[in-house]
């Protein structure tokens, strides 16, 4: 019995490879074999093209204990995923009955016309463990070869998570042996950057063994993934605790979440919580802000509405923005930021609001240089406004807008 199963996951089509399609199945794939202790060395994406789709395959196959193979088993010639491994293995290959009358009986049940080629869904490899297709029309197979484990699954996602979850992950369970899982955690941070929250967390993550500290940095933030190993998911989720403890007690004011939480989602929490309703006003954000606090499941009771004042008479007609603040202080100014929040919770009738304007480029705008942003909260009479400087293209510079007036919002909320 294989203990330490090196797997690879190999896709075919050149959908993937343009662009068209994610490869989602990889990364469900991974997740899932995640839980059974599989380490997943290598996803691979091969186009619909022979020689190649060969060449994955052979590379596979020195490399790997467990091969899965999505995609390239329907009907057409461009599906070349039978032909490769036959190719390379010299098996022959047989009609699958009952997958041939599963195909059958459908194009009858559709009272359509069944072309020759769909008879080429339903070759399987002789001496294959066959898996019949319930949610379409080629089965998966499981293949042993020359002391590797081959498995071929259809591309469609509702297909290959069917036949993945009832007959390839009992499958693994044998291979491993024993329920041994990898558990992972993904820790949120605002606030600092990824340079500071390694240096500050150095000799944690020097000394890791299990689990793995992994700090990552993305659009919405930094994140430090956590995995452990281990013979049962209460011992990995230990492991994970106490190490997550040793983190947060270094840089815990950052931390804002784990997993699927999200910063506008603990927004509108505090909001509840706090039993504030809020407003918004955008000029530069132009309702990004909006569309992005106003996604969250349950956002109703506690988010009243929100202006997108882009032009100069719009502050001032809309939002009773004074001709003397927009003439003497500016359009981007901090005078007319906190105008905003100020006036739109006023208009709105609630306690909070939050008010965006600066300059997203192509070109500066009142002697302000394109990246300048001024983002204000109003709340009850207690007010906050920051200046900021951001780098990058136009939609760059809004979407970083709009990710530290959250992170404001939410610090603002949170103290």
């Amino acid at each position: 019995m294989i203990k330490q199963v090196k797997a690879e996951i190999v896709a075919v089509g050149t959908e993937l490879l343009l662009g068209q399609i994610a490869n989602t199945n990889a990364q469900w794939l991974s997740q899932q074999l995640a839980n059974y202790g599989i380490n997943v060395y290598n996803h691979v994406v091969v186009g619909d093209n022979l020689t190649r789709v060969e060449e994955s395959f052979y590379q596979a196959q020195q490399r790997s204990d467990l091969i899965i193979v999505t995609g390239g088993l329907g009907p057409t010639d461009d599906d070349l995923t039978r032909e490769a491994f036959q190719n390379i293995s010299q098996l022959s290959m047989i009609e699958h009955q009952p997958s041939m009358e599963k195909i059958t009986a459908y194009f009858a049940k559709q009272q359509a016309t069944m072309t020759p080629n769909n008879r080429k869904q339903a070759r399987v490899f002789e001496g294959a463990e066959v898996w019949l297709n319930n949610a379409g029309m080629a089965p998966g197979m499981c293949v042993s070869f020359q002391n590797r484990t081959w498995i071929f699954l259809p591309g469609v996602p509702r297909e290959m998570k069917a036949l993945a979850t009832e007959h390839l992950f009992p499958l693994v369970q044998q291979l491993v042996g024993k329920n041994e899982i990898i558990k992972s955690k993904v820790l949120k941070f605002i606030g600092i950057g990824e340079s500071k929250l390694e240096h500050e967390l150095k000799d944690i993550i020097q000394a890791q063994t299990n689990p793995t500290i992994a700090p990552l940095a993305q659009d919405d933030g930094i994140v430090i993934r956590l995995t452990a190993k281990s013979e049962s998911d209460l011992q990995a989720s230990q492991l994970i605790e106490h190490t997550e403890d040793q983190i947060i007690n270094r840089v815990g004011s950052y931390f804002y979440g784990s997993d699927q939480d999200t910063l506008e989602g603990k927004v509108i929490d505090l909001l509840i919580k706090k039993q504030k309703k809020l407003a918004v006003a955008e000029s530069i954000t132009g309702g990004l802000f909006t569309g992005k606090i106003s996604s969250v499941s349950g956002v109703s009771s506690v988010f009243e509405g929100g202006i997108v004042s882009y032009a100069a008479h719009v502050k001032q007609h809309v939002l009773d923005i004074s001709e003397e603040t927009l003439t003497d202080k500016g359009t981007i100014s901090e005078a007319c930021a906190l105008a905003m929040a100020k006036n739109v919770a006023a208009k709105l009738g609630v306690p909070v609001g939050i008010g965006f304007t600066g300059v997203a480029g192509p070109d500066e705008v009142e002697g302000q240089p394109v990246g300048t942003v001024y983002i204000a909260i109003y709340d009850d009479g207690k007010e906050q406004v920051e200046k900021w400087m951001f780098q990058g293209d136009r939609n760059t510079i809004r979407n970083r807008a709009v990710l530290k007036g959250m992170e404001l919002l939410y610090k603002w909320l949170k103290s």
